[in-house]
C-alpha cells in the first residue's frame, strides 16, 4: 500500500509538472477590481501584453469594479479555472474581515498567491501651505489644538491604520468618512482636510503643483521614485509601515508547479523590459516581484499586522458565509 501511494504521488507530481510546462492551453484572463485607467489596470495591461507574447496565447483583462473588491473576487472564485487569475492589491481582501460582517469567500483557501508584481506607494500628506513638516510635528500640532483638526484615509487597510494611529497616539482629531475617496485630495489641497493617508498616485497632480505635500510613505523602505521622502518608520511611527503589494492569485488547489511557472514567466518578462519599471513609476508603483513563497509571507505579515490593529480597535473578524 505504501509503495502504491508513493507511486501515485509521483504520477500526480509528474502530471502537474507536465501540465505547468504547457500552460496556458487557451487564452488566460486577469480579473481586476478596478476600472480602465487605474494604476493596477495599467500594470495588468503592460504585463498581459508581455505574457501574451511569451505564451503565444491571449491574456484578457477583465475589469470588475465595485463592491469593495468583492465583485472581482466573486467573479474569480466562481470561475474555478486555472486560466482565470485574479490581479489585485493585497489590500483588496486583507481588510475585508474587519470591514464586512460576513464574507462569501475565504481568502486563505480561495486566493492562492502566485507572484507579486508591484508595490503601491501610500503616503501621509497634508495641505501644501501647512506649517507641519513631519509626522511628529503633525502629532504635536493635533495635541496642541485639540478637536480642531481632521483626517481621512482610503478605505480598507489605510482606514484601519489611520484609526489605529489616532487611538494609539491619543490624537484629538476627527476622522472624515468618504463615499468616494477620490474627492479627498481636493479637500486636502483646499484646506478642508488636515491630513490624508492614501495612494501617492491619487494625489500626484496636486503634489506636483505644490497644493499638497507628503510627510512620509508607508513603505518599509524608501521609495526610489521619491528618494527624499522618509518612511513612517524613519519618522518615528513604525506601526504605520505596510507594503501594499499588487499581485496575481490562482484558484484553490492550483499546483505548486504551475504557480512556479507563472511566477517565473512574470519575472522573466519584467526583467526583459526595463521600460515597464519606468512606466509604472509614473503611476507611483514600484516593481516588486516575489515568487509564491515570498509573496505568501508578505501577505501573512499584512494579515498579522491588521489582526493586531483590529485588537487595538476592538474589531472582531467576520465569518465566511460558505
Amino acid at each position: 500500500m505504501r509503495r502504491f501511494l508513493i507511486a501515485l504521488a509521483a504520477m500526480v507530481l509528474t502530471w502537474a509538472t507536465a501540465s505547468a510546462q504547457t500552460y496556458p492551453q487557451r487564452p488566460a484572463r486577469l480579473v481586476l477590481q478596478f476600472g480602465p485607467g487605474a494604476g493596477a489596470d495599467i500594470t495588468a495591461r503592460l504585463l498581459g501584453d508581455r505574457l501574451s507574447a511569451r505564451w503565444g496565447k491571449a491574456v484578457i483583462i477583465e475589469n470588475r469594479p465595485g463592491g469593495d473588491g468583492l465583485v472581482a473576487i466573486n467573479a474569480f472564485t466562481s470561475a474555478s479555472d486555472d486560466h482565470t487569475l485574479l490581479f489585485v492589491p493585497t489590500s483588496a481582501f486583507t481588510a475585508h474581515p474587519y470591514t464586512h460582517d460576513k464574507l462569501p469567500y475565504d481568502s486563505e483557501r480561495d486566493l492562492v498567491p502566485i507572484v507579486s508584481v508591484t508595490t503601491i506607494v501610500v503616503s501621509f500628506a497634508v495641505p501644501g501651505d501647512s506649517e507641519v513638516k513631519s509626522l511628529g510635528e503633525f502629532v504635536a500640532l493635533a495635541r496642541a489644538k485639540p478637536d480642531t483638526m481632521n483626517v481621512a484615509a482610503a478605505p480598507g487597510n489605510s482606514d484601519l491604520m489611520i484609526s489605529s494611529f489616532i487611538k494609539t497616539q491619543n490624537l484629538p482629531v476627527a476622522k472624515v468618512p468618504y463615499r468616494d475617496i477620490l474627492q479627498a485630495p481636493n479637500d486636502l489641497a483646499q484646506g478642508r482636510l488636515d491630513a490624508l493617508l492614501t495612494s501617492y498616485a491619487a494625489m500626484s497632480g496636486l503634489i506636483q503643483s505644490g497644493k499638497i505635500k507628503v510627510l512620509a510613505v508607508t513603505s518599509k523602505k524608501r521609495v526610489g521614485i521619491l528618494p527624499d521622502i522618509p518612511t513612517v518608520t524613519e519618522a518615528g511611527f513604525p506601526f504605520l509601515g505596510m507594503d501594499s503589494l499588487i499581485g496575481i492569485y490562482g484558484p484553490r488547489g492550483m499546483p505548486d508547479a504551475l504557480r512556479d511557472k507563472i511566477a517565473a514567466d512574470v519575472r522573466a518578462v519584467i526583467a526583459a523590459d526595463p521600460t515597464i519599471a519606468q512606466r509604472l513609476g509614473a503611476t507611483a508603483q514600484v516593481v516588486d516581484v516575489r515568487g509564491p513563497a515570498e509573496f505568501s509571507a508578505g501577505i501573512k505579515e499584512m494579515r498579522d499586522q491588521l489582526a493586531d490593529v483590529a485588537k487595538v480597535l476592538g474589531i472582531k473578524a467576520a465569518q465566511q458565509t460558505q
